[in-house]
């Protein structure tokens, strides 16, 4: 298995954990906030389990896979992070749809409730560019 194979694999397991959040005692508060900072619904959840099996099947399937899941991958949450910055809301579940916009906030919980996607998608798409060159 290569670097970039064993780069999805490890998307796979980081995103079957954000998938399984809302189910582990103690990291939701009482308004059902996971780590206090964002809320995770049933879409959430099955866009993260998704996300995971798609990242698999990649993994297992070729370097070239691995490297389509990670570019395509990382474009899309990076980009529902900063859409979730300047609105309050991403794209990926549909919220800012069905929310219209908060406005721009470069708030701290605005930051963190992000972060998560901005971070996975940066590092995806990074590695996705950098480790597929020739793929």
């Amino acid at each position: 298995m290569t670097l970039i194979q064993k780069i999805a694999l490890g998307y796979f397991v980081v995103l079957m954990g954000a998938a399984s959040l809302n189910y582990i005692p103690g990291l939701t508060d009482d308004e059902g906030l996971a780590f206090g900072i964002f809320a995770l619904d049933i879409f959430d959840d099955a866009l993260h389990v998704a996300s995971a099996l798609w990242a698999l099947a990649a993994a297992l399937t070729s370097p070239r896979a691995s490297k389509i899941f990670l570019v395509i991958f990382g474009t899309l949450y990076l980009g529902d992070g900063v859409i979730g910055i300047f609105t309050g809301y991403g794209y990926l579940d549909l919220g800012i749809f069905t929310n219209g916009s908060d406005g721009f906030s470069f708030s701290l919980f605005r930051v963190l409730a992000n972060l998560p996607h901005i971070a996975l998608g940066g590092v995806a798409l990074g590695a996705g560019l950098k480790l597929g060159r020739g793929l």
